[in-house]
C-alpha cells in the first residue's frame, strides 16, 4: 500500500491509499478524486487522467514511453513534470507520491 497525495488546482488536497499494482489513475476513480477524468479507462488512448508529478518524485517516477508521451500532446497545459496517471504504477516506493491535477483535462 502507498499513500497518494492528489491537489487539485484550486489546493484541495486528498490523500488516498492506494494497492499496489493498481495505477494512480485508478487509485483516483476509486476513491472519487475530482479531476481526474480517465475516460479511456487506462488504456493511454486518451489525456483525461493527466497529472504534474511533484519535483520531489519526478526521479523515482521516471519518464513517459513513447505512447504515453505521444498522448501527452494531448494534455492540457502539458508541462516537463508532466504524466498519465494511468501509467504510474502503485507500489511501495510510490508511498508518499504527490501529484497536481491541472485545472482542465485534455
Amino acid at each position: 500500500m502507498a499513500k497518494i497525495t492528489y491537489i487539485e488546482h484550486n489546493g484541495t488536497e486528498h490523500v488516498v491509499e492506494a494497492e499496489n499494482g493498481v495505477s494512480v489513475m485508478e487509485a483516483a476513480v476509486r476513491n472519487m478524486v475530482p479531476g481526474i477524468d480517465a475516460d479511456c479507462g487506462g488504456a493511454c488512448a486518451c489525456a483525461t487522467c493527466h497529472v504534474y508529478i511533484d519535483d520531489s518524485w519526478r526521479e523515482k517516477t521516471g519518464k513517459p514511453e513513447a505512447m504515453e508521451e505521444s498522448m501527452l500532446d494531448f494534455a492540457a497545459e502539458p508541462k516537463e513534470s508532466s504524466r498519465l496517471s494511468c501509467q504510474l504504477k502503485v507500489s511501495d516506493a510510490l508511498d508518499g507520491l504527490i501529484v497536481r491535477l491541472p485545472e482542465f483535462q485534455g
